[in-house]
């Protein structure tokens, strides 16, 4: 059994460099020497019409069954021009005609193939084709340990919005377990619930909260893990900031360990303070999420020897031209682009 970890994990990178990495500069002076270089100059990070993405890829890690498999596929766009950035959720499910397989194995191929590089390279390709916008970096993490920052934070509240039963949640280290015979496999699963309203979770409710994949009704799909694993970023980042705005040397050094433990990427420290500078001296800066929801998408029957047996998402116009009017629309701030979906809903 693959072990599914769905969580959005782009403002706990963004965050850490952007707000918490300038303040580390007593601790790095390799950063330090970045930031400074940062101010004059832009020239070092790759752009396309003053605009950066970076892919953000969230796998389980660790002893996991399936540990390469990012479940967690976030586009982040940030505009020199407008002092904005924008977070664009993917679906996990969706199939690839390229890889015969969900997008989610893309980072798993690309690194069985060559290590410390493929996973990067054909994720981004992958993801390319679906938002339609080229992709200059990507990022991984390791959610196998990302408890630890939700620990270290204190835990975080988290607003419920509908309450759900998950009664086949996966036990870590018994996705193989023979359960004496039993045909249900009952013991590699265990009961979670939550309640709708304000939850204070620490991090391993945290991580049950955004990895629930068996819950009945709308909360056992993927869009609404997408929704809960928003809400997650969000109580997280909240946290950061709150304290990257205290002047605390021993904490800074601990949320960067913690941080960089978690993280792999091919954007430099450079780079990102390119990004921090922009935003800092600009001003006015704002924030936006793109989620991609079911009415873009159709689910084929699991039966279907085209997919190989999955359950899998295609898109509705089948070439992916609707996702990505849909994607610039929003990124230029137009009018009508709720519309659209209505238009793929009726594809």
């Amino acid at each position: 059994m693959k072990s599914k970890i769905i969580i959005a994990v782009v403002f706990i990178l963004i965050i850490l460099w952007l707000i918490i990495r300038p303040y580390l500069v007593f601790i790095d002076k390799t950063l330090k020497v970045s930031i400074i270089k940062a101010l004059f100059s832009k020239d070092s990070l790759k752009t396309y019409d003053d605009q950066v993405n970076i892919l953000m890829l969230g796998i389980a890690g660790g002893k996991h069954d399936g540990p390469n498999l990012s479940d967690s596929n976030v586009v982040v766009n940030y505009n020199f021009k407008t002092n904005k950035l924008t977070t664009i959720s993917i679906p996990r499910d969706l199939w690839s005609s390229t890889l015969n397989d969900k997008i989610n194995s893309a980072y798993a191929y690309g690194e069985a193939k060559k290590p410390n590089g493929g996973g990067f390279v054909l994720s981004r390709a992958e993801i390319e084709e679906i938002v339609g916008l080229p992709i200059q970096y990507a990022a991984v993490i390791d959610f196998g340990q990302f408890k630890e920052l939700v620990d270290f934070l204190g835990g975080v509240e988290v607003e419920v919005e509908n309450s759900f039963v998950d009664k086949k949640f996966p036990i870590v280290g018994r996705e193989n377990d023979d359960c004496n015979g039993d045909k249900e496999f009952s013991c590699r699963y265990e009961t979670i619930s939550f309640k709708k309203g304000k939850i204070q979770m620490d991090g391993e409710t945290t991580l049950k909260f955004v990895r629930s994949r068996n819950a009945e009704g709308k909360e056992g799909t993927d869009f609404a893990r997408e929704q809960r694993q928003q809400k997650v970023i969000e109580a997280v980042k909240n946290k950061l900031i709150a304290l990257a705005k205290k002047p605390n040397l021993k904490t800074y050094q601990q949320i960067y360990a913690i941080i960089d433990k978690l993280i792999k990427r091919n954007l430099t420290n450079q780079q990102a303070a390119i990004i921090a500078k922009n935003i800092f001296l600009k001003g006015n800066f704002k924030q936006q999420k793109i989620i991609l929801s079911e009415d873009f998408f159709t689910n084929p029957p699991i039966d279907s020897s085209q997919y190989d047996g999955l359950w899998v998402l295609v898109p509705t116009d089948k070439t992916y031209s609707l996702i990505h009017q849909y994607i610039n629309c929003n990124l230029k701030s137009e009018s009508g682009c709720e519309e659209l979906k209505s238009k793929g809903n009726n594809d």
